[in-house]
């Protein structure tokens, strides 16, 4: 094997995923993990900007709704994938 060829762990117990490796070939790697704490922040971060950008040097409304649509937009997704992560399955 190729120095810049990348290995898989050979310890399965340090492999953290809920994924079949069989379906995701990556997740013999570590790979298939995702952070939904992480995104649910950033999308926070995203809405709260995009309120702010209300204030500032333009004349228009048109902008305003635009902005604070996309914001409510993603407080909604925050909100139902928020519902969704506690109903149980």
């Amino acid at each position: 094997m190729a120095a810049t060829e990348i290995e898989p762990a050979k310890n399965e117990r340090a492999i953290v995923t809920h994924v079949d490796t069989a379906e995701v070939p990556s997740a013999a790697w570590g790979w298939s993990g995702e952070s939904r704490r992480t995104f649910r922040i950033a999308g926070w971060i995203v809405a709260f900007a995009l309120v702010a950008m209300v204030i500032g040097n333009h004349k228009g409304r048109i902008e305003d709704v635009y902005l604070v649509g996309f914001a409510a937009l993603i407080v909604v997704i925050l909100v139902r994938d928020t519902i969704l992560r506690r109903k149980p399955r």
